[in-house]
């Protein structure tokens, strides 16, 4: 492994889970690519190929800079673009927070893709529990926006996702919690910041 690729997990150790997830080989569709890291990664470490999706305007001059495949689209309009089918794995990587039709991107990316790979920042986690008993809205490594200039519109816990995998008949495969890159087995919910789940419809 690289120096660089070592940095991007240091940062982003969500990556990492999703990593270990696919299988070498396989088409992937990334939702909310950002300037296309996860992308570019998965090709490196697992010959992964396929398509970023990303509405800003610099996010996706990066894409193309760094050679990713990247299709300027709105999330809310949904996946219409796509067959059935058409990608063995889709990923929502710390965006699901971002989205406003949190059930129909769910759907759409049962829909498109064998398997569904979200992260998210755990709301939950103790630190965030105690700014708001302190009466401020929650600051941190996971969260780092304030409350003025954020771009979440929907905050949630991991009791919160498991509920909404539930309903949706999405049935969980593997979920993983982490806290400063570490696992955390015991308490997740309080003790965890960041959630990455694996999925498949129910």
């Amino acid at each position: 492994m690289t120096g660089a690729e070592q940095a991007i997990l240091v940062a982003r150790p969500d990556f990492a889970a999703i990593a270990r997830w696919i299988a070498p080989g396989k088409r992937v569709l990334d939702l909310g690519c950002g300037d296309g890291t996860l992308l570019d990664y998965l090709k490196q470490a697992r010959s992964a190929h396929g398509y970023g999706i990303e509405i800003d305007d610099q996010k996706v001059a990066e894409c193309v800079r760094n050679g990713v495949n990247v299709l300027q689209m709105n999330l809310e309009s949904g996946l219409s673009a796509f067959q059935d089918g058409s990608f063995d794995y889709v990923i929502l990587s710390q965006t699901l927070q971002a989205v406003r039709h949190t059930e129909n991107i769910m759907r759409e990316m049962l829909r498109v893709g064998r398997e569904a790979f979200v992260s998210f920042p755990n709301f939950g986690h103790w630190s965030a529990r105690l700014q708001v008993l302190l009466g401020r809205m929650p600051v941190s490594a996971a969260l780092p926006y304030e409350w003025f200039d954020t771009p979440n519109v929907h905050l949630c816990t991991i009791r919160d996702f498991d509920e909404l995998c539930e309903k949706l008949n999405v049935r969980v495969e593997e979920r993983l919690v982490l806290h400063a890159g570490k696992s955390v087995a015991v308490m997740p919910n309080l003790l965890g910041s960041l959630a990455v789940y694996r999925c498949t419809s129910g």
